[in-house]
């Protein structure tokens, strides 16, 4: 079903991208209920087994049918590029509940029985319990499927907002939508989503668009229609394929005896651009040792860095890039 977004002049300046850890925890609440995502996350799924089976998800599952009405009121837009999960899950609590019972029975509309079900029955007679309740369930899904690899998502996040802000600098608005997925299509005036939940339009009126990468969206592209707040597009991040691999997993034994096994295992580990404190946290290694062998392998030419946000990102050049590649 298509998702149509109409943007005017003002829209197409205040496109922004953001990354949101209250997103990632509902995405990946999502995922455990739908085999279809598990592809590139098994290893991620082994590891929280035993955890997330003590959580009770029921009611979040209730409020997320397929091709219907997600709440809105659970996922406002990010604060901005810094923003935290506790920043966010405020915002969450604070909402009016009727707003909330409005918008939780739109959600439970769309799956049949929902409505009548013990759980929806509990949730609509007492909006202002049913916020708590939600708002802590996903406090407690954070913190045992998201807030543990935090650093390595939150890594892989802002690589992919760095390359598509190249990307938007170098193409322009059409260029950057076509590299970002191919369920959308642009006109020139219009942003067509295809295979959302929910088949409506929207005339953004200069509100703009947030896009908001994520690791657990994939394989889809969700558009929100986010009244009061500013319209939101969710993305599959680049670069999901070898994020669950381990330190050498993926490191050509030819080059660890040409690097070192340690400067060849940090050089493989930049499939996407990272910076020191991501990749240590990944490889096991001390950020001092980290930030080391990446000057060793930047002052030999198979490095670049730049500076993004707060921190500087390290990827590799096309020397680098066909080194990580030998067998």
């Amino acid at each position: 079903m298509p998702f149509q977004l109409h943007f005017d002049e003002s829209d197409l300046l205040r496109c922004r991208f953001a990354l949101s850890p209250l997103v990632e925890t509902q995405e990946a609440v999502r995922t455990l209920a739908r085999r279809h995502r598990h592809g590139y996350h098994l290893p991620w799924l082994r590891r929280i087994r035993q955890a997330a089976a003590a959580l009770d998800l029921e009611p979040l599952w209730l409020l997320m049918p397929d091709g219907g009405h997600n709440p809105d009121f659970i996922c406002p837009p990010p604060i901005g590029p810094l923003a935290t999960f506790e920043e966010e899950i405020a915002d969450v609590r604070a909402v009016d509940p009727e707003v909330a019972r409005a918008d939780m029975e739109l959600a439970l509309a769309g799956r049949p029985g929902a409505r009548e079900s013990v759980t929806g029955r509990r949730l609509l007679a007492d909006p202002a319990r049913a916020v708590r309740e939600i708002a802590d369930l996903l406090e407690r899904a954070w913190q045992v499927l998201i807030e543990p690899y935090w650093p390595r998502l939150r890594a892989l996040l802002e690589a992919d907002i760095a390359y598509h802000s190249r990307k938007l600098a170098d193409s322009g608005l059409a260029g950057l939508l076509g590299e970002v997925s191919t369920q959308l299509s642009w006109n020139g005036a219009t942003l067509t989503v295809q295979g959302t939940r929910g088949d409506h339009e929207q005339v953004l009126g200069g509100q703009g668009l947030v896009l908001m990468p994520s690791v657990f969206v994939w394989p889809e592209v969700v558009g929100g229609h986010l009244e009061p707040w500013q319209p939101g597009l969710i993305y599959p991040a680049r670069g999901i394929g070898g994020l669950w691999s381990e330190a050498g997993e993926r490191t050509p034994e030819t080059l660890a005896r040409l690097l070192g096994r340690v400067r060849a295992d940090v050089l493989c580990a930049l499939d996407e651009p990272a910076g020191t404190s991501a990749l240590a946290h990944r490889l096991g290694l001390a950020p001092s040792s980290v930030s080391a062998h990446l000057s060793v392998l930047r002052g030999a030419g198979l490095l670049t860095s730049r500076r993004y946000g707060h921190q500087v990102l390290y990827e590799r050049t096309p020397l680098g890039i066909a080194l990580a590649a030998a067998t």
